[in-house]
């Protein structure tokens, strides 16, 4: 979680040496080596109620859901979309970061990990969750985090905010619309974005 504590925006980087990218479709997410480009850049945000869990928001303005669509009939593995929620309550688009070493694994509220697949089309560069069960491709978990943007100061900018002193942390209520959501099964939560960290 140490990661992710002052981080504004972030790059993930597979163990294929690629970066977790945002399709200009803005729905699906793949896989690339441009870790340069806007759609490689994923915003932070936390969840209220739980530090520990983060919303990662793409250059589109979506966020990287853990749907319960199947990736292949009949393989194992769901897809990741990006979507917009259809409420403040919707907890696909939480993650639980997992530090392993240098690396964390991001595992939903279902329990299923963020995984990079390799191996051959359409595998390639996919992106699914799933709970892995074979021991060569529990490396495919393991995700890089590059911090590209950190929080700033700004005391002018508390206006717009609303201030949580329990946390130390100026949170600004997140902008969701009912467009674009996917179905699921899961729990709920609410969700608010950290804008800004507080002087202590």
């Amino acid at each position: 979680m140490e990661f992710f504590n002052k981080a504004k925006a972030i790059r993930l980087h597979s163990h294929h040496n690629k970066y977790l990218v945002a399709d200009d479709d803005e729905v699906s997410v793949r896989q690339s080596r441009n870790g340069s480009s806007m759609e490689a850049r994923w915003f932070v945000e936390f969840v209220e109620g739980n530090t520990h869990l983060i919303c990662l928001k793409s250059c589109h303005g979506k966020y990287l859901t853990a749907s319960n669509e199947l990736f292949l009939l009949g393989m194992m593995g769901d897809k990741v979309l990006q979507t917009i929620p259809s409420s403040k309550n919707y907890s696909p688009i939480e993650w639980d970061p997992i530090t392993k070493g240098f690396h964390v694994k991001l595992r939903t509220r279902c329990g299923k990990f963020l995984r990079a697949n390799g191996s051959t089309p359409p595998w390639r560069n996919s992106v699914t969750h799933g709970i892995p069960h074979r021991a060569a491709t529990q490396d495919w978990l393991l995700w890089s985090v590059d911090v590209v943007d950190i929080l700033q100061f700004d005391d002018a900018s508390l206006d717009y905010c609303t201030k949580s002193t329990s946390t130390g942390l100026s949170l600004c209520w997140a902008d969701f619309s009912a467009s674009n959501a996917v179905s699921t099964s899961c729990g709920h939560s609410f969700v608010k974005e950290v804008k800004y960290l507080l002087n202590k």
